[in-house]
Formats: C-alpha cells, sequence, structure tokens
C-alpha cells in the first residue's frame, strides 16, 4: 500500500527507544510516548507542536538529505533531517547521496572538521560527480543542515586570528576581500545574523567553509589551516514586487524554485551573473542576469525578459582564460561550421551561415541570441556538447549572433 504521509517519532535521540508510527493527525502523542526525542519522515510534509491538541509553538517537518553507502542510491542507507556529527555510527562509508529538500554542508570528518562541500536539492549519484562539482574528499563523515534564515545578513571579517588585523562588517556578497577592502587574508570573524560561505579563492572557487552565527576566534582550530579566504556570495528570489513576501536565497544552481517560492516578482543579484528560466531544470525561455536590483518583472520584460515567471536558475561560473565553441548550421554538427573565439555579432554576415543548431563548447562560458546584433530570446552555453537545440525546449528558434560571458559584459 502507497502511503502519502509518514512519520515515526522516538523516546531517546538517534531513533532508538520506543517509537511510535504516524500516518495521519494526532492531538495527544502521550498516549503512545513519554517524550520525543528524534524522529524520521518517511514521506510527506508534517507541523510539529508543542503542546496537545495542536497548540504552542510549532515546526515544519519534511524529508532531508539521504546518504547511500554505495553508488547510485544503492546498499545501505542513513536518512538525516538534522545535525549528524557522526556518519560511521550508521555507514561504513558514502559513496552517494539525495537532498530531498533544503541545503546542507557535508564535512571530510566527524564533528564537522576538514574540508566542506555545499549541497542542495538534489541528486548526487557517485563521488566522482560531487568531486567534479567542486568536492576535494572523497568521503562523507558529517553533516549540518542549513536554516532557513530570514531578515538582515551580518558579519565581520578580521585579517588575523583572535580578531587582529584590518577588520570590515559586511552585509553584503563580496568576490575578492583584497580588492573590495584590501585585506590580504581573513583568519577570524563573527557572524551576526544569516548563514554564509567564505571561499579560499576570489571569485566564489576553491574549498570553502560554512559560518552560521557566532564567533569563530581562529579558523586554524576548525581544521582549516592554511587556507585564505577571499570571497562570498548569495541571490535572492521574492515572491512580490520590490523585494516583498517570501523569499529565497541561493548560492549555486537551483532545479525548481517551487519548492521554496509559489512565484516570482523580484529578485537582487548581489554578485556574479546567473540564467533564469521559465520552467523547472533549466529549460524553456532564458534570461541572463547580472549584479543589480531587478524590482519588478515589468522591469525584467523591458530588459528582453519573454515570460513572466522563473522556475529554475543557474549560476555562471566566473572563467578565466580563452574561449573556445564551435557552432554547427544542422543538428547533430551537420552543415556548415566554424570556430569561434570572439563575440560575433552577425554569423551569416561574417560566416555566410543561415542558422546555427548545434554546437561543441570547449572553453568558457557563452550567450547564444535568436537576432543579430545580441537581441531576442537567448540561451546559455556552458562547456559541453549540444547535438540538438531542440531537445533543449527551443525549437523554432533560429540563433544569428553569440557573445562571451565576461565580467567586463
Amino acid at each position: 500500500m502507497f502511503v502519502l504521509f509518514h512519520i515515526t517519532f522516538y523516546e531517546e535521540k538517534n531513533f532508538q527507544g520506543r517509537s511510535y508510527e504516524c500516518m495521519s493527525d494526532c492531538s495527544d502523542m502521550s498516549s503512545y510516548l513519554s517524550r520525543c526525542q528524534s524522529c524520521r519522515v518517511e514521506s510527506g510534509c508534517f507541523m510539529v507542536y508543542e503542546r496537545n491538541n495542536y497548540m504552542g509553538q510549532q515546526f515544519f517537518m519534511r524529508r532531508g538529505i539521504t546518504f547511500y553507502e554505495e553508488k547510485n542510491f544503492q546498499g545501505r542507507s542513513y536518512e538525516c533531517m538534522s545535525d549528524c556529527s557522526d556518519m560511521s555510527s550508521y555507514l561504513s562509508r558514502c559513496q552517494s547521496c539525495r537532498v530531498e529538500s533544503g541545503c546542507f554542508m557535508v564535512y571530510e570528518r566527524n564533528n564537522y572538521m576538514g574540508q566542506q562541500f555545499f549541497m542542495r536539492r538534489g541528486e548526487y549519484n557517485d563521488m566522482q560527480r560531487m568531486m567534479s562539482m567542486g568536492m576535494m574528499f572523497d568521503n562523507i563523515r558529517s553533516c549540518r543542515m542549513i536554516p532557513y534564515h530570514r531578515g538582515q545578513f551580518r558579519m565581520k571579517i578580521y585579517e588575523r586570528e583572535n580578531y587582529g588585523g584590518q577588520s570590515y562588517e559586511m552585509m553584503d556578497d563580496c568576490d575578492n576581500i583584497q580588492d573590495h577592502y584590501r585585506m590580504s587574508d581573513c583568519q577570524s570573524c563573527n557572524v551576526m545574523d544569516g548563514h554564509w560561505l567564505m571561499y579560499e579563492q576570489a571569485h566564489y572557487k576553491g574549498r570553502m567553509m560554512y559560518m552560521r552565527p557566532g564567533e569563530y576566534r581562529s579558523f586554524k582550530d576548525m581544521g582549516m589551516s592554511g587556507m585564505r579566504f577571499m570571497s562570498m556570495r548569495r541571490i535572492t528570489f521574492y515572491e512580490e514586487k520590490n523585494f516583498q513576501g517570501r523569499s529565497y536565497e541561493c548560492m549555486s544552481d537551483c532545479s525548481d524554485m517551487s519548492s521554496y517560492l509559489s512565484r516570482c516578482q523580484s529578485c537582487r543579484v548581489e554578485s556574479g551573473c546567473f540564467m533564469v528560466y521559465e520552467r523547472n531544470n533549466y529549460m524553456g525561455q532564458q534570461f541572463f542576469m547580472r549584479r543589480g536590483e531587478y524590482s519588478d518583472m515589468q522591469r525584467m520584460m523591458s530588459m528582453g525578459m519573454m515570460f513572466d515567471n522563473m522556475k529554475s536558475c543557474r549560476m555562471i561560473p566566473y572563467h578565466r582564460g580563452q574561449f573556445r565553441m564551435k557552432i554547427y548550421e544542422r543538428e547533430n554538427y551537420g552543415g556548415q561550421s566554424y570556430e569561434m573565439m570572439d563575440d560575433c555579432d552577425n554569423i551569416q554576415d561574417r560566416h555566410r551561415m543561415s542558422d546555427c543548431q548545434s554546437c561543441n563548447v570547449m572553453d568558457g562560458h557563452w550567450l547564444m541570441y535568436e537576432q543579430a546584433h545580441y537581441k531576442g530570446r537567448m540561451m546559455y552555453m556552458r562547456p559541453g556538447e549540444y547535438r540538438s537545440f531542440k531537445d533543449m525546449g527551443m525549437s523554432g528558434m533560429r540563433f544569428m549572433s553569440m557573445r562571451r560571458i565576461m565580467e567586463s559584459m
């Protein structure tokens, strides 16, 4: 029998002691348990209450993250909805994981020590995929849930340990503390509000560290010896115009924003570049966004957006080095072709190509436009092979101009 709602409560921590399995409302759990110290959400979403008859403080619960011993979600598994300081009690190793909802930091060692990696909703079917996304270790030993935060963000960073040296109070993202604040390093900080990611390299690259509210006198004591932190990032979407209503803060790709917002009517890009999409899973029409405030959909549509809601978004990484892309007139690399290393405002005039229906991006990140001179609908291309634009939801479109995505655009 398929059960839509299923939650199990336990009297002791770590799913120990007497348990009570629940598949519908329960106005008084004291009939089944003397207390509740842990629980596991099997399916669905629940509100739990401090007192009987749905009274007192409340807390929303749903499935979190599931770790598996083997690749492709095989072998023994461990489901986690909160912090876990030592996963070795449940699994001998972790080779794949599935994030059902929310955001998590996973750690190389027990007790939230060693190198860290940020994970959001999605399926990570093997360690190789995770490492290709920036993870720099081959097993997960502990994990921490990142709570949803509403309100302002404040953090004071210091150049030296124990709050020494130059300091700066931040309320916004920073892609390079050396360029912005003339700080050569960051070795301690005090997080007053919000949750932050700190990166070893400028432009949000390299190893990272998750910072929640608290005092951090020495990053070395956290297992981060030898690291220098140079950048921080955030983008925020809002349900209503003028940055009002429920909001969702995003620090990487998001394939389905409907899990967090019913709609998106405004957004604030703190730094970097993003593509937003008309449909889930990065499908449908697209729109390029860079640092700035987009207070309503009307403003975005006047800038070239051709849809009235955002369902998914993709972060465009900063790229250093050359740009190379080979474009083809027909699908499956057919017809006339041309290798590009620079912008082209009209492929028909420059290369005598009447259309572009497939391409191979070797280096850099590109924007392709339906019309000449970078006008009309657009499509973001990152390194990879694209045999058919029709399969990407771009049926009926002809691409006539291309440009590189650069910081100076």
